[in-house]
């Protein structure tokens, strides 16, 4: 007896797939940005501070 395939079960399982997918992404970059300690994260944002205000490059002479 042949089954057949029905596409919105194929769509579902799909579906499915892409959820557990995203899921895995989004917890491995919490984990990655859970890892730095608070001083860490302190100076990394007074370098983005710093470069983000700093001179543009069409302003130096």
């Amino acid at each position: 007896m042949r089954q057949r395939i029905r596409w919105w079960k194929v769509l579902g399982l799909a579906g499915l797939a892409g959820v557990a997918a995203t899921g895995v992404v989004v917890a491995r970059a919490e984990r990655r940005r859970r890892a730095y300690t608070p001083d860490e994260i302190h100076d990394r944002l007074r370098e983005r501070h710093a470069r983000a205000t700093g001179p543009a490059p069409d302003d130096q002479p």
